[in-house]
């Protein structure tokens, strides 16, 4: 028995099962390469499908949420504008709102609030004080508008524990076309009406019906200062309630009732606040 094994002789020729069994090994190597080469490559493109596919949900997302902002948005100012800007505005002030003072459209004071917005009134015509229902300031709560003129009537309430006094005052917030000029305001409180209009204006007939008092009118006074109400009342007692009623209408006997103030329109706002509050 030797003592070293026989070194082979790499002259010698492969036998036909040697060489079968390299070029299995070669395939199955060459497959192994191919293989992988493959999934590599499936998988690079994958991910590359992946990355721009979460690109393009992060834009496609970034779009809906500016676009649902502005929605929001939108629907915010319309809802500002319509309770701003309205023909009418009723707001408690902030010093009234701390002492208990509310508002109301329901004579039991349910679903109180600080502030109330009376509904436009569209393509009006002149009319006069005479053609006006001798009920308005019973036939209805809230909003109760008719041909021609707005009527709204709300109650104020003192849900506070303190007798108080409060002062009132209305504005004009917006006019077109001078339509003050013919406007008549008519409030009444707990029944009492006054009417309100520009000063210089032959009303003799309405003196003799109802309270009426003039106002100065809009030519030498910034919006801002034109104020066409003022009124205090003086001890509201802990759970009293005052009934108010607004009605506007453009007074056709008016000599400022003229052609140039058809399309114009007014908007005003009526504040209330604790006595010595600022309005």
């Amino acid at each position: 028995m030797p003592l070293f094994n026989k070194k082979l002789n790499n002259d010698e020729p492969f036998t036909p099962e040697q060489l079968e069994r390299l070029e299995d090994k070669g395939d199955i190597a060459v497959d192994r390469v191919r293989n992988r080469s493959i999934f590599d490559r499936f998988s690079a493109r994958r991910d590359s499908k992946d990355i721009a596919s979460a690109v393009r949900w992060k834009r496609r997302a970034r779009v809906t949420l500016i676009i649902a902002v502005l929605v929001l948005l939108i629907l915010w100012i319309i809802s500002w504008l319509m309770t701003t800007i309205g023909d009418l505005v009723i707001s408690v002030e902030n010093g009234a709102a701390r002492q208990g003072i509310v508002i109301s459209e329901h004579a039991d004071g349910s679903d109180p609030t600080l502030e109330l917005t009376a509904k436009n009134v569209t393509e009006v015509t002149n009319i006069t004080y005479d053609w006006l229902p001798t009920d308005l300031d019973t036939s209805g709560d809230g909003e109760h508008n008719g041909e021609n003129y707005l009527a709204y009537t709300f109650y104020l309430t003192n849900n506070g524990k303190e007798t108080l006094n409060y002062e009132s005052q209305l504005k004009f917030t917006g006019i077109a076309k001078n339509a003050d000029e013919a406007l008549r305001v008519m409030i009444y409180k707990n029944g009492e009406p006054t009417i309100y209009a520009q000063k210089n204006r032959d009303d003799s007939q309405l003196e003799e019906l109802v309270n009426f008092e003039f106002v100065e009118g809009s030519d030498d006074l910034n919006l801002e200062d034109y104020v066409l109400m003022n009124d205090k009342t003086e001890g509201i007692k802990p759970g009293q309630t005052d009934k108010y009623t607004i009605v506007t209408w453009i007074e056709g006997n008016d000599p400022e009732c003229i052609n140039e103030i058809l399309g114009g329109y007014v908007k005003m706002q009526w504040f209330f606040n604790i006595e010595g509050e600022e309005i």
